[in-house]
């Protein structure tokens, strides 16, 4: 090891180690051993430029090992991010401070994206080269043209969802993702091999990656294999044989190190044994100087690209800035403006997954380029593929539907790297239930505030037959428990249109669409400009006369209030009925909104083909609730809701018994 590099390395073990004392919390371990790995990208290879940490055609850099943050803390300082100040790295783990004990991109600058769940950063990071070598075929290679690198740990490489992910890199040839394998052997439980004994490369080299073994300690070692994977045609895996907690005497190769702080004694032993000052967050400044160099290494890189850049046409130019602002095209209003018309002058009875599959079709004529569909293995059944989509492949790079396989998860990390990328607005699709499979990375999305759009049809005990493992009961309400998601059950071939248009603007968070599989009539008769949609709820149908019953509904079950109202009127009963497309929209609304809405009549029933909970807040603890109160099962639709009374005849019971 040189010694400019050793000093350099150590550097960010001792701002490491010294938060993490400091803190009394957090994972020394992991920037002790990675620290090599990460000076030699950092200094040599990694296009990156501190002064400007968000140009578009830098090197990504994934910390998927998240519980490790003090590396990239330690990076960013050292390379001279202005927010990550020396302060900032003292008040590691500190409320309100930039340096939270995993990653989080939204908070702190110079992050791509958020970790710390294992196995979602290298997820993430096949959808950022997937969208790179999208990008680099419609723009340019002069345009688009950079690497994702990734550091991931042994525990990244256990979850499952590695193996959807690696799956997915190595068959679509994603040459420009490269992952650094911080193989130290040690988890949280002791030595790796007490649960694990997996060989990664043979893993990775099945999966159609290239992959070899090094030492993570040589430097040489290292760049040499950052450069044979630079000129890969296939994703590369790089396994660094590193000793976790390195340099610390006692503690180091064992999970003493790996999730807590050494303690006075060892970090002062640590210390002296690696040559680096006794004095707490302290870096001699020419080893400070030297990562600044490091640091602004990429600003030649970037100004080259913004000439290459300049070069474009205005439209091309102005297009690619647009996209990756995820800025919507003003194509996009009118052509669901068009299409709603459309359904007015001809009403559509049909799945609301078909009715999806309508508006997509207008959707995909507006921004042909930048949506990017996608389904789990269940293309003809989703319906979230156009007309005139071509799949992706890794030969056919401008293709826009992507056949992500049997991988929901995969799926659903992918999607958030490939919106955190830029250029595209993406949707994935499967059955709602499910979800159960996608969670992990739908929760991370609406942590990050992404705009991805989820697909999930069958969303009932309507979808029949395949009975309750495929029946969704209790995802709209595990679904709408999320912070920052939101849930849209569409009622019809309008609402359909309206959300999937509040859906493609939202580029703050993450948007369910839960579509039905069987045939629903066309209700709305308008589609004011003002889209009644967004704001969760709205009168569907009003009373004639003062209401009495108030009947709350969402997706297919508001054909089932409509009944209900008819019913009630024939004996006399004036109700009203309100569509549901936003539970937890309609719950954001301002108080007097939501009282608007809710109404006063003295009964409030609410209807769907789910569990009740979440509906209390609409309808009162004491509210008539017409829906599911366990499993599914196997059977027609028709006689599914007959035989778990979710009809119009038992909404009328129920409100002719509140009535008395």
């Amino acid at each position: 090891m040189t010694q400019v590099h050793s000093r350099m390395a150590n550097a960010i073990r001792g701002l490491a180690m010294d938060a993490v004392e400091k803190a009394k919390s957090g994972h020394p371990g992991l920037p002790m051993g990675a620290a090599d790995i990460a000076t030699v990208l950092f200094t040599q290879f990694l296009k990156y430029d501190a002064a400007d940490p968000k140009w578009p055609d830098r090197d990504r850099f994934v910390l998927s090992a998240g519980h490790g943050s003090m590396l990239l803390y330690a990076l960013l300082y050292l390379t001279g991010d202005k927010d990550m100040t020396l302060d900032q790295i003292r008040n590691f783990r500190q409320l309100g401070s930039l340096t939270p004990g995993h990653p989080e991109n939204y908070h702190t600058r110079g992050i791509e994206t958020t970790t710390g769940p294992l196995g979602q950063g290298i997820a993430t990071s096949v959808g950022m080269a997937l969208a790179e070598k999208m990008l680099a075929a419609e723009f340019g290679k002069k345009v688009v043209s950079h690497h994702t690198y990734v550091l991931a740990s042994d525990g990244d490489l256990m979850e499952g969802i590695s193996q959807e992910a690696i799956a997915m890199a190595g068959h679509w040839k994603l040459n420009k993702l490269i992952v650094l394998y911080d193989d130290n052997g040690i988890s949280i439980d002791g030595p790796t091999s007490i649960a694990d004994s997996v060989d990664q490369v043979k893993r990775f080299k099945s999966a159609g990656w290239a992959a070899e073994r090094i030492d993570g300690h040589d430097p040489k070692a290292i760049a040499a294999a950052i450069a044979r994977a630079q000129k890969s045609n296939k994703p590369s895996l790089i396994a660094c044989k590193t000793t976790i907690g390195y340099g610390a005497p006692n503690k180091a190769g064992t999970a003493k190190v790996h999730g807590e702080a050494l303690g006075a004694d060892e970090l002062k032993a640590a210390k002296e044994k690696l040559g680096i000052s006794l004095e707490p967050f302290s870096v001699p400044e020419d080893v400070l100087k030297a990562w600044r160099q490091a640091g602004s290494r990429g600003g030649a890189a970037r100004k080259e690209w913004e000439a290459q850049f300049a070069q474009l046409g205005n439209r091309k130019r102005a297009e690619f800035e647009r996209r990756l602002r995820h800025e919507r095209p003003a194509s996009l209003a009118k052509a669901l403006k068009a299409h709603k018309k459309a359904l007015i002058e001809t009403p559509l009875t049909a799945a609301t997954r078909k009715s999806s599959e309508a508006a997509i079709e207008a959707i995909a004529a507006a921004m042909p380029m930048e949506f990017l569909a996608g389904s789990a293995d269940l293309t003809g059944s989703n319906n979230n593929k156009a007309k005139s989509a071509v799949a992706f492949s890794a030969k056919t790079p401008k293709g826009r539907f992507i056949h992500y396989g049997i991988r929901e998860h995969g799926m659903a990390a992918a999607m958030n790297g490939i919106f955190l990328h830029g250029g595209f607005a993406p949707n994935g699709a499967t059955f709602l239930v499910f979800t159960d499979y996608a969670r992990p990375a739908m929760r991370l999305a609406a942590l990050m505030g992404v705009g991805v759009v989820y697909v999930m049809t069958h969303d009932s005990i309507g979808l029949g037959e395949d009975g309750p493992t495929h029946q969704p009961v209790e995802h709209l309400a595990a679904l709408r428990a999320i912070p920052n998601m939101r849930v849209f059950r569409p009622c019809d071939a309008i609402e359909v249109a309206e959300c999937w248009e509040l859906a493609l603007n939202r580029t703050e968070g993450p948007t369910v669409l839960a579509l039905t599989r069987q045939n629903l009539p066309q209700l709305r008769t308008s589609a004011p400009s003002e889209n009644p949609c967004s704001q969760g709820a709205y009168e569907l149908v009003a009373a004639q006369g003062e209401a009495k019953v108030s009947l709350f509904a969402s997706g297919s079950e508001v054909e089932i209030a409509t009944a209900a109202q008819k019913q009630l009127a024939e004996r006399g009963i004036a109700s009203r009925v309100v569509s549901v497309p936003s539970l937890e929209l309609l719950l954001a609304q301002p108080a007097d909104r939501q009282k608007a809405v809710i109404g006063n009549a003295p009964v409030k029933i609410a209807i769907e083909a789910a569990v009740r909970f979440g509906w209390d807040a609409v309808i009162g603890h004491d509210g008539e609730f017409i829906g599911m109160q366990g499993f599914g099962a196997s059977a027609p639709a028709k006689e599914l809701y007959k035989h778990f009374g979710i009809t119009a005849e038992a909404a009328v019971n129920a409100a002719l018994k509140r009535l008395g």
